[in-house]
């Protein structure tokens, strides 16, 4: 059998605004919240054509779907004492919730079109906004498939999801790391990405609840060749490297789990890494540019590898200078991340910045909420992460702090009529 299909068979879909869905999920998902989806109609005559990204596919969207550029990323923990069947039946509820939000629809009788004795179907915070390229992303976390096994899947826990190692220098804080399932919310609007996980959130009362949750903005990095590169909080571009979707061939080694690679379910699929990176900012702040770009191994302005003259001028990490020293430190950032100093690793990364206030000393508390995508996260994120954590200690983690970590399986793309990760209850 072959290997599944290209994200590029997944492009930015419009909807007209008479046009019948018939997505026959309907009866199905979640038909008693009423937010099924046979008959989705989207009423919003002055949608964009680019307003909406496909639900439904082989893979799921928002892994290769050009970054969108804000985030609400959510973990949950499934209720003591929920069964099987309870859990299922959530799956279904969301895939419902999902595929309505995703058009830019409300859920279920919608906001306001409801009994007015009962509380609403849809929060409302949505009403009258397109859906900005909303995309929802569902993982399955390690927490599922360990201890008593509650839900039955033991048997089915991928062999590549295991718990991440510890690094040197994690200060990884329990309450935000883990979580039996995550949602990744990516939209073009803030609060479209927020409705989507509040509601999704409202529907899991009383079997799972937000374990914690991270708004982000400003994508930290290009996912298509279409998209310039942004920059982080450190002022530097970000990803300039990274794996592109347009690049079959680098998604399908280190993207999209392969058939054979491991459990059915997963085919199609990605193994998602999230970790909550806050930077030291006032520290880096003080610090001269020369220094600065040091750490990095790029120049601040124009992005590109020290000794190089373009942002995609490809790195000579052999160059010196006149005295015969690396033009690339050999602790830089760049240097130590690069496959070519990890067995040939690479990530599809989508991660956004956050500023959460400050600290109890007045200090921005701000950083990177990372986000990467893999076949194989042993061999991939914590390859890499332990070259930059390691003996050879890269120069940037006098700046940063990793503070949060997950690790989720998120499996192959909907099919209409299906839920979220189907595959893995059949």
């Amino acid at each position: 059998m072959s290997d599944p299909p290209d994200p590029g068979a997944r492009p930015a879909r419009g909807v007209s605004r008479r046009t019948l869905l018939g997505l026959a999920a309907g009866a199905t998902l979640g038909a008693a919240a009423g937010v099924g989806v046979s008959a989705v109609r989207h009423d919003d005559a002055t949608t964009a054509a680019d307003q909406t990204v496909d639900f439904f596919g082989a893979h799921q969207a928002g892994i290769a779907t050009p970054a969108q550029d804000r985030l609400h990323f959510a973990a949950f923990d499934l209720a003591p004492g929920v069964r099987r069947g309870e859990l299922v039946e959530l799956l279904r509820t969301w895939t419902g919730a999902a595929a309505r939000m995703t058009l830019g629809q409300d859920v279920g009788t919608g906001a306001v079109t409801g009994a007015a004795a009962s509380p609403p179907d849809d929060t409302g915070e949505a009403l009258g906004l397109p859906a900005a390229r909303l995309t929802l992303t569902l993982g399955f976390g390690t927490s599922l498939f360990a201890g008593e096994d509650r839900f039955g899947l033991a048997a089915r826990r991928p062999p590549r999801l295991v718990e991440l190692p510890g690094f040197p220098g994690d200060a990884l804080d329990p309450a935000r790391s883990g979580g039996d399932l995550c949602v990744q919310a990516c939209a073009d609007d803030p609060q479209i990405a927020v409705h989507a996980i509040r509601n999704l959130a409202r529907l899991a009362r009383g079997t799972a609840s937000v374990r914690y949750s991270q708004l982000g903005f400003g994508r930290t990095s290009s996912t298509s060749t279409s998209q310039a590169t942004p920059r982080n909080l450190m002022g530097f571009k970000d990803g300039t490297a990274n794996v592109k979707a347009e690049d079959t061939a680098a998604m399908a080694r280190h993207v999209w789990v392969r058939r054979g690679d491991g459990p059915a379910w997963m085919t199609g699929g990605s193994y998602l890494v999230s970790r909550r990176i806050r930077m030291l900012i006032e520290p880096w702040d003080s610090t001269p540019l020369t220094e600065q770009e040091r750490v990095i191994g790029r120049a601040k302005g124009s992005g590109a590898p020290l000794g190089g003259e373009h942002e995609l001028d490809a790195l000579d990490l052999g160059r010196s200078d006149a005295r015969g020293r690396p033009l690339i430190d050999p602790a830089a950032h760049v240097r130590l991340a690069h496959p070519s100093h990890n067995g040939g690793a690479a990530l599809l990364r989508r991660g956004y910045s956050f500023v959460d206030g400050t600290d109890e000393l007045g200090r921005l508390d701000a950083g990177l909420f990372f986000l990467a995508y893999q076949r194989d996260p042993q061999t991939q994120f914590a390859r890499i992460q332990a070259a930059l954590a390691g003996k050879h200690n890269d120069a940037l983690n006098e700046y940063i702090q990793h503070v949060g970590s997950g690790l989720f399986a998120c499996p192959g793309g909907v099919r209409p009529g299906g839920y979220w990760g189907q595959a893995l209850f059949s």
